[in-house]
Order: C-alpha cells, then sequence, then structure tokens
C-alpha cells in the first residue's frame, strides 16, 4: 500500500476529501492548482469526476443549471471536462507527489476502465451511480475501499448497493450521506443519517456535503462520521456549477484543523473524577478557601462577619463555611489567613463547643 492509499485508513482517524468535481472548468492547469491547495490544505484526498461524454450521455441531456457561456449543451460541456488517460495519470502522480490520495469517480464503465488503468487509491462512487449496478460491482471487484455516495437514494436502494459490494468484495467500505441539493440548505443535510448508515451497515459513515460551509462537516464528525468530503474552489468568484456548493482552501484547511482536534478528543474519553485528581494542583489556585476578615484572636468564638471567602483553595472549602459560624478559635488567624480544621476547638459530641 502506498503512502497516499494509507491516508484513506479511515480506522486510523477521520479522512478528509477535497472534492474538485468540475472547479477546473475543463483547465489541465486548474486541474493541478486544485490538487496543490488540497494538500496545502492538509486534506487526505483529492478527488475528480471523470467524465467521457459519448460514454456517459446523450445529446439531449437537460442542463440541471443552465449556465455555461460557451457549451451549447450539457453534452458538449462533459466534452469540455474530460481529461485524456495521459493527463489523468499525471493529475494521479501530482496528488501521489503530494501525499494525497488520489480518486476519481467514473460516471460510465468506460470512465472507470480508464480511471484503473490509470490507478485510483479507492473508487467513489456518485450518488447518481449507487443504482448503476454495473459500475457498483466494477468498483467492489477491484478489491480497493469502496465509498458509496448516498443523495438520491432510498434505504432500499442503498441496501441493495452495500448487498452487492459486499457480496464481491471483504475491503473497506463506507456510505456517506449527502444530498444532491447545490448547495444543500441545513434543513436538508440530513446529520442524523450518519448513525442509522453506522449502525443499519456496520460500516464506516461519513458525509459527502454540498452546503458549501464546513460546519457540517464538523458536526458529522462530532457524530461519528469516519469520512468527510467537501467540494474546493479556489476561490468563491471562481466560475462554474460547482462553485456555490464549495469551499475555499483556507476553509478547507480550518475544517482539517477541526477534523483533527474532535477526531483526538473523540478518540479519548475522560472520567470526570480521574480528571478531577489530574487536577488538583490546578483546582487548588482557581478555588476558594475560607479566611478570616480581620485579625482574630484565639478563643474568638467565629461570626459570619468575621469570614471571607477568598482564592487560592487550599483552606476551607467555601461549602463549608457555615460549619466554621459558632465555633472557637484555638489559634488566631491573621487577616486574609485560610481557615483548617487544625484552627477550630472540636465539637463537643452534642455540636457545640464549651
Amino acid at each position: 500500500m502506498t503512502q497516499a492509499a494509507e491516508a484513506l485508513d479511515w480506522q486510523d482517524g477521520v479522512v478528509v476529501i477535497a472534492e474538485v468535481a468540475q472547479a477546473h472548468d475543463g483547465s489541465l492547469g486548474l486541474a493541478h492548482a486544485h490538487i496543490d491547495a488540497a494538500a496545502d490544505a492538509g486534506a487526505d484526498a483529492v478527488k475528480f469526476q471523470t467524465h467521457i461524454a459519448e460514454a456517459e450521455s446523450r445529446p439531449d441531456e437537460p442542463w440541471r443549471v443552465s449556465f455555461s457561456y460557451e457549451d451549447d449543451t450539457r453534452f458538449e460541456y462533459w466534452q469540455r471536462m474530460e481529461f485524456d488517460e495521459g493527463q489523468w495519470a499525471g493529475l494521479r502522480r501530482h496528488a501521489h507527489e503530494r501525499g494525497l490520495a488520489f480518486l476519481s469517480s467514473p460516471f460510465s464503465i468506460e470512465a472507470f476502465e480508464l480511471l484503473e488503468r490509470v490507478g485510483v487509491d479507492a473508487w467513489k462512487v456518485a450518488s447518481g451511480e449507487t443504482s448503476n449496478p454495473v459500475l457498483v460491482e466494477r468498483c467492489a471487484a477491484s478489491g480497493l475501499p469502496v465509498l458509496l455516495s448516498t443523495g438520491m437514494s432510498s434505504w432500499d436502494e442503498i441496501d441493495t448497493a452495500v448487498a452487492l459490494v459486499r457480496r464481491r468484495s471483504d475491503g473497506p467500505l463506507a456510505v456517506l450521506q449527502c444530498t444532491s441539493q447545490y448547495p444543500t440548505p441545513p434543513e436538508d443535510i440530513g446529520l442524523n443519517v450518519i448513525e442509522q448508515i453506522a449502525e443499519r451497515f456496520g460500516c464506516a459513515a461519513g458525509l459527502s456535503d454540498h452546503s458549501g460551509s464546513i460546519f457540517p462537516s464538523i458536526a458529522a464528525v462530532a457524530l461519528g462520521a469516519r469520512v468527510v468530503e467537501v467540494h474546493i474552489a479556489l476561490s468563491r468568484d471562481m466560475f462554474g456549477p460547482d462553485v456555490v456548493a464549495s469551499v475555499p482552501p483556507a476553509e478547507l484547511a480550518e475544517l482539517v484543523r477541526g477534523t483533527r482536534l474532535l477526531d483526538a478528543a473523540l478518540a479519548a474519553p475522560v472520567d470526570k473524577d480521574s480528571m478531577a485528581q489530574r487536577l488538583e494542583p490546578t483546582r487548588a489556585m482557581f478555588t476558594k478557601s475560607v479566611v478570616a476578615r480581620r485579625d482574630l484572636e484565639a478563643g474568638t468564638v467565629l461570626t459570619a462577619s468575621d469570614l471571607a471567602v477568598k482564592k487560592p483553595g487550599g483552606g476551607m472549602e467555601p461549602a463549608r463555611l457555615g460549619e466554621a459560624v459558632g465555633r472557637m478559635l484555638r489559634s488566631a488567624l491573621a487577616v486574609n489567613q485560610a481557615l483548617h480544621d487544625r484552627d477550630l476547638e472540636p465539637l463537643e459530641p452534642s455540636g457545640t463547643v464549651d
């Protein structure tokens, strides 16, 4: 296993995937620039989409959003998004040089076979392909890790896809909650589904997010996600249909930082009693003690006006101030000196002092 592929071990830590999708707008140079941006931000993997128009689409495929100034049809747009095999190999090589796992979702069997020749570190099945058993089976049969996106799927459809993967492979499987809206509004993100996926399939659960912010992914990690995927774009001012659902590199870096922190925190459950013992020296600094409000002579029968509560701790705790009232001092106390049990005459069995 290559170092890049090891970055996809979601048992070892949460995997952060930077999804470039079509943010490169058909420019090979921009595609490479996004690899550098993902690596600089600390992501574990970079993911593209591999489109071969003739294999994937009919010429009359409708626009999801009519946005292009240069493509008359969506079919022509997919043609402009194509890279050849050598260009894909160069993107893979660049990703590995930067320590990133390399992924690309195939949108046809021909795209799968191209990527198989190029070499990917795992298969990401896009939401629109989860219901395509031929493609799902080919991905599973490769023996590589499989990540299933579920943006348009019912539970029945996900059940079928997961069962198919498991029939053909005993390799790592992650199922990602996803909603195919661009951008996805908060009420449709479906963070509750992450735990349901983990319970239903006994596999790694994750989130493929299209909200255009980092907050759902951070929340997903807190809820147990082992994989988070966000779209990236070099700037929110870039052109293309994916930009509105993407985050810029600086926010991706914040997502990575938050994910690493949460992953470490969740891996180390805290026992409150043992933590309190460890923090005893700090407790003495931050808590308070019952102290003398003024100089008090030995033999003084204490009243509430003789006492105050001040930092640091180490003396009689504030909650016990009432126990001191009515007790006699056996030794003198200077102003602000902490009161201890040893400074008080012992109580008679009746609860009174002589």
